[in-house]
């Protein structure tokens, strides 16, 4: 079992403000160092925001403008960072994230699979899948509505792979008249399916989503409510706090657990616990 203290940077991200966000996600790496962080997990598309249409014709490639000042920030301050960027690949966009060491360098790249269909006209679909072994353990990474019930076969994937923890940069959005007063809006749509994950495999999985408003794009108008969440085998280990208008750190420590099993070891496990693998045709 190994310990790692994961910093959740619910960052403050302007649509269209590539530069601005990223300064504010500067202090966020800053404060993660200075509380003893080893990792930290930003949002998705955390430059331009999440389907921005300025993203479209202003993107920049992975290595590139963006990536590079995660890059030194990461080698600056000796932490892994692990942040959601929009990438201009081949005259395409994706929805990607990149996880950085404390060297500087980028140890996995990976774009979003589960593509919501308002996405289609922004990003094109990831490709591939993988995990990266670290000195906690090993590490996958995904995005935002691949932890969605119809997307959570990547997760399952991940686990499959031997990832210890899953870290997923996110975007997490309601509509501009949902309150902090009303019931928690993501028990069903994140906290369910991150559960489903944790306890199957004994695995910890964290997500860290944007706070602020939408402008521009098909969600304009909607907000994006923070309550980042951590979950570990037992259950919710951190939840943000309800929150569209300020950037905050949230700071967890987490037990990766030692996993044996693996191949069909793990199809075994996986029928003790109820899971079918018989599909109506």
């Amino acid at each position: 079992m190994s310990n790692i203290k994961i910093g959740l940077g619910q960052l403050l991200v302007e649509g269209g403000e590539p530069d601005r966000n990223l300064e504010r996600a500067y202090e966020l790496i800053k404060e993660a160092k200075t509380n003893g962080c080893h990792i930290i997990l930003l949002p998705e598309t955390m430059d331009f925001g999440w389907t921005h249409p300025s993203a479209l014709h202003e993107s920049e490639p992975i290595p590139g403008k963006y990536s590079n000042l995660l890059c030194n920030w990461a080698k600056e301050q000796s932490i892994y960072i692990c942040a959601g960027l929009t990438e201009r690949l081949d005259n395409k966009n994706y929805n990607s994230a990149i996880f950085i060491n404390p060297q500087g360098e980028i140890m996995l790249k990976y774009s979003k699979i589960n593509l919501l269909e308002v996405e289609f006209p922004f990003y094109e679909v990831g490709q591939k899948l993988e995990v990266i072994k670290t000195e906690f353990g090993l590490i996958g990474v995904n995005i935002c509505a691949d932890n969605y019930l119809d997307g959570i076969t990547t997760g399952h994937a991940l686990a499959r792979m031997g990832a210890q923890l899953i870290l997923s940069p996110s975007s997490w959005t309601v509509d501009y008249s949902v309150n902090e007063e009303i019931n928690n809006p993501y028990n069903e749509k994140w906290v369910k399916p991150y559960n489903i994950l944790a306890k199957t495999y004994q695995i910890s999985v964290v997500g860290t989503t944007s706070v602020g408003y939408i402008v521009g794009g098909p969600y304009e108008g909607k907000k994006m409510v923070g309550c980042s969440l951590a979950v570990d085998p037992k259950g919710i280990v951190a939840q943000g706090d309800f929150n569209e208008f300020a950037s905050e750190l949230i700071t967890i420590n987490i037990n990766l657990i030692n996993r044996s099993q693996k191949g069909t070891q793990i199809g075994k496990m996986l029928l003790t616990k109820g899971f079918s693998f018989e599909y109506n045709t």
